[in-house]
């Protein structure tokens, strides 16, 4: 009898430890969430009795940081109308399904709820955040920390929680807010948590982020050990994000939501407008670059005293590094050393050095849309249907470099007319048949007849599969990347940026756009970033260039040159996927053709003809939300499932 009960007992146990994981929607799958205690028993007693042992507790929450440097586990690389790769491809990346329409309720791609199908367990990450921040907080724990470190490392898991909590936001809305984790002698019923409104998730993110604010430290000290670790910069600039997103239009004045509820009836999602949420957005913008200032973060320009370059070849370098630099970047508030930059390297990267054209050692089938080269302004720093003194025409039209674009376009070399005539971070960004692809490494050791893209069938970069629609990721190599004999490459590992200064300056131009118009500040802000590439001001660039002059001058017109400017300076580091879904024009953005040259020419005039390789599909308002898996809903029933799936 007392076998049998025992039996009971140890079920019930099992049981209810299955249903936790269940309930509060943390993985499905029997990963182990830590295992560092001195007897090799996963106790939390152990893990909390040591510093050293707190301390692996401490990167275990930090482990759940999702990659956005890789092209196969950041969904918004290949999900947007920025990329394009086959379906089968050398990158095996899921996210090659979302702009093809192939997402689905069953076993969602990117599944972050669950952990399952290319995403992170987001809610066990929270979970152990929760675990962390409730031993740290009780001071008979970690007796041999002192009490800066001690609330310094609180800070980082209540940052940490915050960050897990506005990933999970961005993908899916109103979500469950996981204050606690639940005992596991609670009963099951109140483990079955509700999806909460979307004012509630960000009042929520943005009180704990208050909360980790003041003990996080300015700027890393220890660069040789801690570079990669919160600082109130990063968590500041995530105070910005989250109020900018529940300020934009998916979260704001949202009519198609109306119907939106939970099982109770509470609407999740407002429909009324509230224009405050933009002056929240403001101020906290303001403040995170305050404080970035402080700490010495600014715009990243490259250091040409050290070599003989162009001014064109330094403005494009100093683009260049602020993404794809390791740490040397003055730009980055928040670097992920542990991305996964030296794979996307190998699957973006172009033969810019033809002795190497057949070389497998990376194989680039992983390139640049069209319609992201068309988005880049000419060199007169508007867009191209506007300037009035550039004519562009047919893209089939061939033009031939000249000695003065010598460091942009091979010189005596056809290429389409649409690649002169450009402005810098259109070069820095991309590469293509006929273009200049300056290294560390220029044989050289100038920019002056340098490497070089010649891609088309036959020529010295076309040995291997290349992307389909030629145009190459130039902007995500790091230019100490080098070709080598027998199939060998060199690269430089690279922290992916998951914050820079430039993004938050483009963030709070928007967010005072909003607020107020047009004004002096936004302009300031937006000049900024336009001279760090060598351009001239919005206010001169279409005052004397544009064939709509005044179009700075409004709420509309503004809207649109902010909204190009972060597609143009954020172009292929994931923000465009994410911005036309907050600003509620992914419908119209990703629903056309994806289209490029037919690399399988070697004539230019054969090349240069426009290919349509498939059609985007996205639904709206089904997609603009991530869907949450079936067998989620059947176990609590207390979710309900975004609109649409």
């Amino acid at each position: 009898m007392k076998n049998n009960l025992n039996i009971k007992m140890q079920y019930k146990q099992v049981f209810v430890s299955v249903m936790i994981l269940m309930c509060i929607m943390i993985i499905s799958g029997c990963k182990k969430y830590l295992n560092v205690a001195p007897d090799n028993l996963p106790r939390v007693e152990n893990a909390f009795a040591l510093r050293s042992e707190a301390e692996k507790y401490l990167f275990t929450c930090y482990s759940y940081i999702p990659d956005e440097g890789s092209t196969a586990s950041n969904p918004a690389f290949l999900g947007s109308d920025e990329m394009v790769a086959p379906l089968v491809s050398r990158s095996n990346s899921l996210a090659a399904n979302l702009p093809r329409g192939n997402q689905n309720v069953v076993d969602p791609y990117f599944n972050n709820w669950d952990g399952k199908n290319g995403g992170v367990p987001l809610f066990q990450a929270i979970r152990d955040c929760n675990i962390f921040i409730k031993n740290m907080q009780d001071m008979s724990k970690v007796p041999d920390i002192n009490l800066d470190e001690r609330n310094r490392w609180i800070a980082e898991g209540q940052f940490l929680k915050a960050y897990y909590h506005f990933i999970l936001m961005r993908a899916y809305g109103p979500i469950p807010i996981m204050e606690v984790s639940p005992e596991i002698d609670q009963p099951i019923e109140t483990m079955k948590l509700s999806r909460m409104p979307i004012d509630s998730v960000t009042n929520f993110i943005v009180n704990y982020i208050d909360l980790a604010v003041p003990n996080l430290p300015i700027a890393i000290a220890n660069t040789v050990n801690e570079l990669g670790r919160i600082t109130r910069p990063a968590a500041l600039m995530l105070k910005a994000k989250v109020l900018i997103l529940a300020a934009s239009p998916l979260f704001n004045g949202n009519s198609d939501y109306t119907s939106f509820k939970d099982k109770k009836g509470q609407q999740l999602i407002r429909a009324d407008y509230d224009a405050s949420k933009w002056e929240k957005a403001v101020q906290a913008c303001k403040e995170a670059i305050l404080i970035s200032e402080t700490a010495g973060i600014k715009l990243h320009k490259f250091n040409s005293e050290l070599f003989k370059l162009s001014d064109t070849t330094t403005y494009q370098m100093g683009l260049r590094n602020a993404v794809s630099q390791k740490w040397q970047n003055s730009e980055l508030i928040w670097g992920n050393s542990n991305s996964n930059t030296n794979y996307t390297q190998a699957v973006t990267v172009g033969h810019f050095d033809g002795r190497y054209g057949s070389s497998n050692g990376a194989i680039a089938d992983v390139g640049a849309t069209m319609k992201l080269a068309d988005l880049f302004y000419t060199a007169n720093g508007i867009p191209i249907a506007e300037d009035k003194t550039l004519q562009f025409g047919d893209k089939g039209e061939l033009r031939t470099g000249v000695n003065k674009e010598r460091f942009n376009n091979l010189l005596n070399y056809q290429s389409s007319r649409w690649n002169f005539d450009r402005e810098n971070r259109f070069y820095a960004t991309l590469a293509f048949d006929g273009s200049i692809w300056y290294q560390e490494g220029s044989l050289t050791r100038t920019d002056e007849n340098t490497f070089n893209i010649q891609s088309r069938l036959g020529g010295p970069s076309s040995g291997t599969p290349l992307p389909p629609s030629g145009f190459f990721c130039k902007k995500l190599i790091n230019w100490k990347f080098m070709w080598s004999a027998d199939n060998g490459i060199s690269y430089e590992r690279y922290p992916w940026p998951n914050m820079r200064l430039a993004d938050l300056y483009l963030l709070y131009a928007e967010a005072l756009n909003e607020l107020s118009g047009p004004s002096d500040e936004v302009y300031t802000y937006l000049n900024r970033i336009r001279s760090r590439s060598g351009l001239k001001s919005i206010e001169e660039s279409w005052s004397n260039y544009s064939n709509n002059p005044t179009k700075y001058q409004n709420k509309e017109g503004l809207r649109q040159i902010i909204r190009q400017e972060r597609g143009i300076e954020l172009a292929l580091e994931g923000s465009r996927f994410w911005d036309v879904r907050r600003w509620k024009t992914a419908s119209l953005e990703t629903n056309g053709n994806v289209q490029g040259w037919d690399i399988s020419q070697s004539s230019p005039s054969l090349y240069y003809r426009v290919l349509t390789f498939y059609s985007q599909r996205f639904v709206a308002p089904r997609d603009y939300l991530w869907p949450i898996a079936e067998d989620n809903l059947l176990v609590n029933e207390n979710l309900v499932q975004n609109p649409g799936w």
